[in-house]
């Protein structure tokens, strides 16, 4: 399937689009940007210069993808979210004048297999979300989110598990060292936790 780009929409001849991607009215997706198959950005919505995107990601109207965020395949970004790219954003330099890209270095917003970030959210960057997490609307995410793991607030914080399904885990039967166990509404997939309490996991239990 061919690429679909709307006539309105500004792509950089330098960007890579995968077959099948489509882009709609107002997006801009800049130079060497790279992004998958069967991928959709939004109406309105940017993607920065360098951004790489894997298969099968959906960027919403508005939301704002800068530069050099990672997703990989099935990010689910939601409409007017904001990965961020400065520590210490500021327009201009100590003496005055105006900031110019040699005057700062980008930082970025890694996000793993098929996390959802929820409208409006914002990732300060560096930042690392999980596979499979999910991060609810309007959150400021501003520390790591581990894989599977819903988090909620400003600052976020976890407030519960999530599954490939998306829906939160319900609790399950202990498991036989102790562990607490969760499972998926939907698929009825087994996780168990795994760590400390102020730095817990959670992994699919295949036996």
């Amino acid at each position: 399937m061919a690429t679909r780009i709307a006539p309105s929409a500004d792509v950089s001849e330098e960007a890579v689009l995968g077959e099948g991607t489509s882009i709609w009215h107002l997006a801009q997706v800049r130079e060497h940007a790279v992004l998958g198959r069967d991928c959709i950005v939004g109406r309105g919505a940017y993607i920065g210069e360098g951004v790489v995107m894997g298969d099968s990601c959906k960027v919403q109207n508005y939301a704002l993808v800068y530069e050099p965020a990672r997703l990989a395949d099935g990010v689910f970004i939601g409409p007017a979210v904001t990965l961020t790219n400065d520590h210490f954003p500021r327009a201009v330099n100590p003496d005055g004048t105006l900031k110019s890209a040699a005057d700062w270095e980008p930082v970025g917003v890694t996000i793993d297999e098929g996390a959802s970030i929820g409208a409006r959210a914002v990732c300060v960057a560096p930042v690392h979300v999980g596979a499979w997490a999910t991060v609810a609307a309007g959150a400021v995410v501003t520390k790591d989110v581990p894989a599977h793991a819903l988090v909620a607030g400003v600052p976020a914080r976890r407030i519960g598990w999530v599954g490939r399904a998306g829906e939160p885990l319900t609790p399950a039967e202990t498991g036989p060292d102790g562990a607490r166990r969760w499972r998926c509404p939907v698929t009825g997939t087994l996780y168990q936790e795994a760590g400390t309490e102020s730095d817990t996991t959670i992994r699919e239990v295949t036996h």
